[in-house]
């Protein structure tokens, strides 16, 4: 069989969710499945580390698609000719887009819907796009997967998508993140914190992820700190409008806060392990990644009690109202007890075996076979 895969966010020291998604899930499937041949879509000349296997013919498409206009070039225009070029007999598109006049059995994974449900996001050049396409690929699509079962019953009710189009398969972890000896992380606070405790907040900075209502938490926190603590806020700043601005601007305890930027997988993983906690408290996702990240580095959890987060977190995070800085004060102020972050992590080491990239890949493999049986 021949199928074609969309990896333009396949970009080295670039990857985001759903880039991850795309290079952990491609990998194990060309890999497992040598029987096939894959041809992985791109819009320039791919990197060597995600031409996988023997078995993957690399295709490059113009234009770059990075902007909605190019998008719909790059889905509409060039997609289709290499599906019929290349003579294809199944796609699946990662991102969930996809070109809508296609007669290719076609599975979409559309991870969530924060679109539709919150105006200020994203560009609205993209807001618009996203609001337009998305309910047409998911219909068109032959099935759909996605990473919650929040999200499917989300897609279900927003699309009017039938729940037995729609498989989960969850996210995992990248390997790298693991727990830390106490020498190690001693090491990295001195490195970022003058070797104070640190909580650490990991995401691109979007309004959906609720940084401006940590920093107003923090600062009560520190108001009765004796610990010197310290807030490590990781990612880059993709958004900064004025009520982020303002909390940060009018925060008493700013120079507590470290902006450490967008970091390699490596480093980040150091950074998380050596944390005191996790503080994240989106507002809406799809998964929340980082929350299992921090399973796997043994580090305790606070995190949203909204959309899909009490799934990943199960029994082994502190959830909080994320629309309450007080909430989140109080939650941090909790973990500052040595025994009640034990216990979260103890559960933290059973929670995590539920989710894996081996399970996500064969849970996605499966979902496309069914797209190819259903056409």
């Amino acid at each position: 069989m021949r199928i074609a895969i969309n990896t333009r966010l396949l970009l080295p020291h670039r990857l985001d969710g759903i880039g991850w998604f795309t290079a952990e899930t491609t990998r194990r499937i060309v890999q497992s499945h040598p029987e096939h041949q894959f041809y992985l879509l791109f819009d320039r000349r791919p990197s060597p580390e995600f031409l996988y296997a023997s078995n993957v013919v690399p295709v490059v498409l113009c234009p770059q698609a990075r902007h909605p206009l190019l998008w719909q070039l790059y889905f509409e225009v060039a997609t289709p000719w290499a599906l019929k070029h290349h003579h294809i007999d199944l796609y699946l598109s990662p991102d969930g887009m996809m070109p809508l006049h296609t007669g290719v059995p076609t599975l979409s994974v559309i991870h969530d819907l924060n679109f539709e449900h919150a105006t200020d996001n994203l560009r609205p050049s993209h807001q618009r796009y996203m609001k337009y396409f998305f309910p047409r690929f998911a219909r068109k699509a032959s099935r759909v997967a996605t990473v919650s079962e929040y999200s499917k019953c989300d897609i279900a009710a927003t699309y009017g998508v039938p729940l037995d189009k729609i498989d989960v398969v969850y996210d995992g972890a990248h390997e790298a993140y693991h727990p830390l000896s106490e020498a190690e992380k001693e090491h990295v606070r001195s490195k970022y914190t003058e070797g104070h405790p640190y909580l650490i907040f990991i995401s691109t900075i979007l309004r959906r992820k609720n940084l401006a209502n940590l920093l107003l938490a923090f600062d009560r926190v520190k108001d009765a700190d004796q610990r010197s603590l310290k807030l490590v806020v990781a990612g880059s700043r993709a958004w900064w409008g004025e009520e982020l601005a303002t909390a940060y601007g009018q925060m008493q305890h700013k120079e507590d806060v470290v902006f450490v930027g967008r970091q390699e997988t490596q480093e980040l993983s150091s950074l998380l392990a050596a944390s005191e906690m996790l503080v994240y408290p989106s507002l809406f996702e799809g998964f929340g990644i980082p929350i299992l990240e921090a399973m796997h580095a043994e580090v305790p959890v606070i995190c949203s009690s909204t959309t899909s987060m009490p799934e990943v977190g199960g029994d082994a995070a502190r959830y909080i109202n994320p629309h309450s800085p007080e909430d989140i004060a109080q939650a941090i102020m909790e973990l500052q007890d040595a025994a009640m972050r034990d216990a979260l992590v103890e559960k933290g080491r059973k929670q995590r075996t539920l989710f894996s990239w081996d399970k996500t890949a064969d849970l996605l493999w499966e979902s496309l076979m069914h797209a190819y049986s259903d056409r």
